[in-house]
C-alpha cells in the first residue's frame, strides 16, 4: 500500500471513529475538533470536514475518549508507514502508548529515582514526579544481537573488549532494554495549557536523558493556525509539529480567505515549525 493510500485511510478512519458534529442550538453545529466559541475555529473545521468526508456523523465525543481514539489511529498510521521504509531503517521497532519513559534505555535510572521518591513524602513534595512521563505514542528499537551484526561479515566477537558499552549491542546486557526512538504528543485539539504540557514533557525528556534525545514531535488535528503557533513557534524542546490534514488546511483557509490565518501558516510552514503526518514516517527515519 502507498503512502497516500495510508493517509486517506488514516483520514477516513478518523472520520469514522473521530471525528463528530456536535449539535448546538445556540452556536451551531460544528466539528469536534473546533471551538464553538470561535467563528474562524468553527469555520476552517467545518472547510476541512467536507474535503475528508461527504458524510460527517452527528454526535459527540469525550475530551479524554476523543484523545485516546486520535493516540491509537496515529498509532496504527505510523506503524504502517514505517514498515514502508524499512530498506532504508531496518531494526526491530515496537510502538506503544503511554508507556513510562524509564521502561528505555536511555531514562532508566528514572525508575530508581522514581521508587526512591515514593518512599520519602517530602523528598516528593520538593521534586515532585513529573520527570517519569508516559508519552502518548512512543516508538522504540530493540538493541541487535552480535550475530546480526555478524550476518555479513564479523565486525565484533564477544571476546574483544570493544563496544562493551553501547545500548544497541544486546550482548551489552543482561536483560536488553529497549532504546527509545520518538516520543509523539497527540493533540486532537490545541489549547493553552495543552500546549504547555508537551512542551513540559518535551524539556524533561531533554534534561533526564542519558544518551541519545529520542525525536520529540507533536500530532494535532488543530484547526486554526494561531494555536498551532503556539507550540510549533520557537525551538528547542519540540523537535516540529504535525497537522493531521495540514494540505486540507491549506486549501480550507485559502477558501475562506482568511489573510490572518494564511499568513500565520505560511510562517510556520516556511520556518520548518510546521508538516502533514505524511511527513512524519520520513523524518522519524533520519
Amino acid at each position: 500500500m502507498s503512502l497516500l493510500k495510508l493517509r486517506n485511510k488514516y483520514h477516513k478512519n478518523i472520520c469514522k471513529e473521530l471525528l463528530r458534529i456536535r449539535k448546538n442550538s445556540k452556536k451551531g453545529n460544528y466539528p469536534n475538533n473546533a471551538d464553538g466559541d470561535s467563528k474562524i475555529s468553527v469555520r476552517l473545521a467545518w472547510e476541512i470536514t467536507k474535503i475528508l468526508t461527504e458524510a460527517p456523523i452527528y454526535g459527540d465525543i469525550s475530551g479524554q475518549q476523543a484523545g485516546n481514539i486520535f493516540e491509537q489511529l496515529t498509532k496504527d498510521y505510523l506503524e504502517q508507514s514505517f514498515k514502508l521504509l524499512q530498506h532504508i531503517r531496518p531494526g526491530k521497532w515496537k510502538y506503544s502508548t503511554n508507556i513510562k519513559i524509564s521502561e528505555f534505555d536511555q531514562y532508566r535510572d528514572l525508575a530508581s529515582i522514581d521508587a526512591f521518591v515514593k518512599k520519602n513524602k517530602a523528598l516528593a513534595s520538593t521534586l515532585g514526579q513529573d520527570y517519569l512521563i508516559s508519552p502518548d505514542i512512543v516508538i522504540s528499537r530493540a538493541p541487535i544481537s552480535d550475530a546480526e551484526f555478524n550476518r555479513k561479515k564479523v565486525i565484533i566477537h564477544p571476546k574483544d573488549f570493544t563496544a562493551r558499552h553501547t545500548p544497541i549491542r544486546a550482548s551489552n546486557s543482561i536483560k536488553p532494554i529497549p532504546i527509545l526512538h520518538a516520543s509523539i504528543s497527540c493533540k486532537w485539539t490545541l489549547r493553552s495549557d495543552r500546549g504547555q504540557n508537551t512542551r513540559t514533557e518535551a524539556l524533561n525528556l531533554i534534561r533526564n536523558r542519558k544518551g541519545k534525545l529520542p525525536h520529540i514531535v507533536a500530532v494535532t488535528a488543530e484547526p486554526t493556525t494561531t494555536r498551532v503557533a503556539s507550540l510549533a513557534l520557537g525551538t528547542g524542546d519540540i523537535d516540529c509539529v504535525y497537522h493531521f490534514a495540514l494540505y486540507e488546511l491549506i486549501e480550507a483557509i485559502k477558501i475562506l480567505k482568511d489573510e490572518s490565518q494564511l499568513d500565520m501558516l505560511n510562517t510556520l510552514v516556511e520556518g520548518r515549525r510546521l508538516r502533514d503526518i505524511s511527513d512524519l514516517p520520513f523524518d522519524l527515519a533520519i
